[in-house]
């Protein structure tokens, strides 16, 4: 069952909706409880995947044969990650809950963890390269579960 208020696990699932799960599993009970709108999206270099959008709070992001790729939640969102941080919190909520904390890609990762992101707003998903350069009181509205491992810098 789809739950808003299940933990954020990381690399694992958010609305205990499972990262390389097949769609399938999901789309009667999606249809049957739930308002969802889904839309196709290409990649950078072509490649095809599909959304869809879950009360419009949970995004599931998959790969044209239906694998689950990406799961992600907005401020409608009631689960936390690591018992401490959810959507909607502030910036400076998130540098005081967390001991490390990089930009990659227009996302946030905490303590080195490549299997969890939050989203950058606009305009700072293009502009801010360092966690400085985003403003404390910023209001941070999307997290995100997903296999980021080839993020990770080479030591």
């Amino acid at each position: 069952m789809i739950n808003i208020n299940a933990d954020i696990v990381s690399n694992k699932s958010i609305g205990d909706i499972f990262l390389g799960d097949n769609i399938e599993n999901y789309l009667i009970e999606m249809h049957s409880n739930h308002v969802v709108r889904s839309f196709d999206y290409f990649l950078p270099d072509n490649e095809k995947r599909m959304a869809y959008v879950v009360d419009e709070t949970i995004t599931i992001a998959t790969l044209s044969n239906g694998l689950i790729t990406s799961v992600g939640c907005n401020e409608k969102y009631k689960g936390c990650y690591m018992n401490s941080l959810y959507t909607g919190m502030r910036m400076s909520d998130l540098i005081k809950s967390t001991d490390n904390q990089r930009i990659f890609n227009g996302s946030i990762i905490i303590n080195d963890d490549f299997g969890f992101s939050i989203d950058l707003p606009e305009p700072y998903d293009e502009i801010a390269d360092d966690i400085d350069q985003v403003p404390l009181d910023l209001i941070l509205k999307v997290m995100r579960v997903a296999d980021y491992s080839s993020w990770k810098p080479k030591k």
